[in-house]
């Protein structure tokens, strides 16, 4: 089933609001067994018409996003009603459940409302629990134009996604007729880029019998995305640990901060940060993740030599001697959190984000990182990210985790 998006909205485009909704409609498409076929974002007003008309005219579904609202520039049902062909009306429920809307909230409904009452003749009208604009379903039969089924949906995600769950996931599932549903699997690793998988395992990934397979590269990071039955996936799973096992975040999509405190968790232990280049990165990666206060102590942002010094207890002659940006300093820090906190793991990062402040010796990029646990060495490494300072900051911040992660599996 062949199954485009349009969204809607000159302020998508013009990136005063961040368009979300594809990566969403893709992964809850997928649940279906459905895919995307195609996605497209125009701006308010007649733009909406060329595409609409495109889109019937290639797909078997078509869902639009946006411009169901009460003002000028809200003309999505408009359009799609003179694209194929029918006449607009008021629904009497529709206009029933918009002053209901208004009287609960002790509001005056001003004429502008009124339009979100329109609806083609013979569509449905899908409620909207959540705001003043109904969603529309125009079926096929309806359609004069092709045999492709149109949904009209309201653009804020807290109006758009229950709509979705409660009116358009049940008829696409009854238009798609589909029996059965591939599973998706994402692997993450560290440490290899896309290269190293292509070099490696490419070659049998490709020869497993129905399996699909890609990749997609972030910082410090590669997914390994394989769909398929379960004997498939299962076959590229294999092929992959094989080959990288090592390198192997999560096999089930769990994140690098959801990994550690899954492995802290197992292994009753409690973790504590001391960050300075990173400002707290490591820590709000961490807390992000449900249930990390169960092993998550403190988090130290000692940004200034000051900091350092009085929060940590790192000797102000070794940082005047070796600089906030060494060995010595990422040790001090890792011991003052592993002391200071009585957690039984710390990771400490400290270096030089840039665009300024780095030297030949140490360019911008440079960070070293602490390691230390209770009753054990504490370990350091240098790593070097010549990056821009938020990629910098995210890549800084990977590495430390990713040396906790292989110290927890050690343990």
């Amino acid at each position: 089933m062949k199954i485009e998006v349009i969204n809607t909205g000159t302020e998508l485009l013009l990136g005063n609001t961040l368009n979300t909704h594809g990566a969403w409609f893709g992964r809850e498409l997928f649940q279906l067994g459905l895919r995307i076929s195609r996605q497209t974002t125009v701006p308010d007003g007649d733009a909406i018409r060329q595409t609409l008309e495109e889109s019937i005219s290639r797909a078997d579904a078509v869902i639009v996003t946006g411009g169901l609202g009460p003002t000028s520039d809200d003309l999505t049902r408009e359009i799609t009603a003179q694209v194929i062909g029918l006449e607009l009306i008021s629904d009497e429920s529709a206009m029933r459940s918009l002053e209901a809307f208004f009287a609960i909230r002790g509001r005056v409904m001003v004429d502008a409302n009124r339009k979100q009452a329109l609806c083609p003749v013979g569509a449905d009208i899908l409620p909207n629990p959540n705001g003043t604009a109904p969603g529309i379903y125009v079926p096929p039969r309806l359609n004069g134009r092709s045999n492709c089924a149109v949904f009209l949906l309201p653009g804020p995600p807290r109006e758009l996604y229950p709509m979705y769950h409660a009116e358009v996931a049940p008829r696409l599932r009854a238009l798609a007729g589909i029996e059965s549903i591939h599973e998706a699997l994402v692997l993450k690793f560290t440490g290899i880029g896309e290269s190293d998988f292509h070099q490696g395992i490419d070659a049998r990934l490709a020869a497993v019998p129905g399996l699909e397979y890609g990749y997609c590269a972030h910082i410090g990071e590669v997914d390994l995305r394989l769909i398929g039955s379960p004997a498939a996936i299962e076959a590229g799973r294999e092929i992959a640990l094989k080959s990288f096992a090592p390198f192997l975040i999560s096999d089930d999509g769990a994140s690098m901060e959801k990994t550690i405190v899954r492995l802290l968790k197992a292994k009753g232990m409690t973790f504590a940060t001391a960050e300075s280049c990173t400002g707290g990165l490591i820590a709000n990666r961490i807390t992000n993740v449900p249930g990390s206060s169960e092993v998550f102590t403190h988090g130290f942002v000692t940004y200034a030599n000051e900091a350092k010094t009085g929060m940590l207890g790192v000797p102000a002659a070794e940082i005047k001697a070796h600089g906030a940006v060494s060995e010595v300093v990422a040790r001090d820090m890792a011991e003052g959190a592993l002391r200071e906190s009585g957690a039984c793991i710390a990771v400490s990062v400290t270096g030089i984000a840039g665009p300024g402040g780095g030297s030949e010796e140490k360019p911008v990029g440079t960070a070293w990182i602490g390691v230390a646990t209770k009753g054990g060495l504490t370990e350091t490494f240098r790593i070097f990210h010549p990056r821009n300072r938020k990629d910098f900051k995210l890549a800084a911040s990977q590495s430390a985790l990713e040396a906790v992660r292989r110290k927890l599996k050690a343990i």
